[in-house]
């Protein structure tokens, strides 16, 4: 077995029906590059041989009544991949509105915690295409945020991916094995028995981030401030319901941007994202005066030597959407970014990890339901949204032997943060997933197109 850590569980603890803690993506796939020809029972028999060599996707979560702490991943001995994997088909026109409003219902359904928490869905008929004529499918994946976080779950979309269309599976490798409660319960014990110690180990780096951070407060040096957002129409309750929207844009594009003013990527990306969310709100009288805040996941692989699958901390930035210059904002933004980057380095990289082993499991959950049916919730928004830059590959992928066009990351959504804004790097584009509540922005498509306004503004500022 192996334990979930507290930022892992953390996902689970947070979960309700309004607010389900899956991250997807939708994938475009020429089906033209398979070898012998797509059909859906090839599609399966390539993925269950892949799964043979990717032991995530085979455990599920165990727990005991008597476990003090948290939950173990262990292997399921049923695994059977027809219960994650599902055929549906677009009806016509099979345009991106029908894609849209597929992907959101999909997305609206919870993952069984009785089984491995995924699922994957062949969604045929885009465009009204014949898939085995034409060649072209999309696929759709949701995974629990408790078992991968960004970079894991690029990770693993890479693993599902091979370079070559006709590549030859990976070895199979064992999973974690499995468990008794007794079993379960006596590794809890033992962890809770220790949580003194891993306290006192926690305090020093706590201490000092408190000093480090006070210092650069009285510098003014810090990130935003959370709690300090302005309210907008998405900064609300949520409910179960889900829409999704998408775009694509050049990375050239963004890379010439990011040279000629001598900024970063991230830089750009956010100015984007601020400018988008400018003109959105904007046009319908609903633009604070007061900069929107965002929470900028920042993952800490390879800097935090914790367990866990979920290694990341965040960072709040200021998208000074109150500027109206183009150029004076992703300035504005850039040097705001470096400030915040600088003040979440001084936080230790297991802050976040240390702390939420020592939360009980029902604090989360209690917490999240009395700020939900608070109206903290609308008055008081943490953030107003988050958004996520997620490296891909820079080289052609196939996935199950089918080319992948574009890969469309969407992450989960929030009380009060009812808008999440991901985007994914992947071989020369930049794909952008936006996902949000029907009742919050029923106009989501208007945002999303206006990336392409946005990129456009910046590419000719920059000559």
């Amino acid at each position: 077995m192996q334990r979930l850590s507290g930022l892992d569980a953390s996902f689970l603890y947070l979960e309700t029906p309004s607010q389900p803690m899956h991250v997807c993506s939708i994938v475009d796939l020429d089906t033209s590059t398979m070898p012998g020809g797509y059909t859906f029972d090839r599609l399966r028999d390539a993925l269950s041989l892949r799964l043979k060599a990717m032991p995530q996707f085979r455990e599920k979560l165990a727990n005991s009544p008597l476990n003090l702490d948290h939950p173990v991943w262990v292997d399921d001995e049923n695994f059977d991949v027809d219960r994650h994997l599902h055929r549906i088909g677009l009806p016509p026109p099979g345009g991106r509105d029908e894609m849209s409003q597929i992907c959101g219902h999909i997305a609206s359904l919870p993952l069984d915690r009785q089984r491995p928490l995924w699922e994957m869905w062949v969604i045929e008929g885009v465009a009204g295409t014949d898939c085995h004529r034409d060649g072209r499918v999309a696929v759709m994946t949701k995974v629990h945020h408790s078992g991968v976080d960004g970079v894991t779950g690029a990770n693993l979309m890479s693993q599902l991916c091979a370079t070559e269309a006709d590549a030859a599976p990976p070895d199979p490798v064992d999973g974690v094995g499995s468990a008794s409660a007794w079993q379960i319960a006596a590794g809890g014990l033992y962890r809770f028995a220790t949580r003194p110690l891993r306290l006192a180990n926690a305090v020093p780096d706590t201490v000092g981030s408190l000093v480090s951070t006070l210092r650069k407060a009285s510098q003014g040096q810090t990130m935003a401030r959370p709690f300090a957002a302005p309210r907008t129409v998405f900064n609300a309750r949520i409910n179960g319901r889900r829409n999704i929207a998408y775009a694509t844009l050049d990375l050239d594009d963004i890379k010439k941007v990011k040279n000629r003013f001598g900024v970063k990527v991230n830089d750009v990306v956010l100015a984007l994202v601020s400018g988008v969310l400018r003109q959105y709100l904007a046009e319908r009288d609903d633009l604070p005066d007061a900069s929107l805040v965002a929470m900028v996941p920042v993952s800490v692989h390879g800097k935090s030597d914790r367990p866990g699958r979920n290694k990341v901390s965040g960072m709040f930035a200021s998208l000074h959407t109150q500027i109206g210059d183009p150029v004076q904002r992703l300035k504005a933004i850039a040097e705001a970014n470096s400030v915040a980057k600088q003040h979440s380095s001084a936080i230790g990289a297991s802050l976040l990890q240390d702390w939420s082993q020592f939360a009980a499991p029902a604090v989360f959950g209690v917490a999240m339901r009395l700020y939900a049916s608070s109206r903290l919730t609308e008055s008081m928004p943490v953030h107003n949204l988050v958004v996520s830059n997620v490296p891909g590959p820079q080289v052609p992928l196939y996935l199950l032997g089918c080319a992948v066009k574009a890969m469309y990351p969407l992450g989960p959504i929030f009380h009060s943060s009812g808008l999440n804004i991901t985007v994914m790097s992947l071989c020369g584009n930049l794909d952008v997933g936006l996902i949000s509540c029907p009742e919050l922005l029923p106009d989501l498509w208007e945002m999303a197109d206006e990336f392409a306004v946005g990129m456009e503004e910046l590419l000719e500022a920059a000559g």
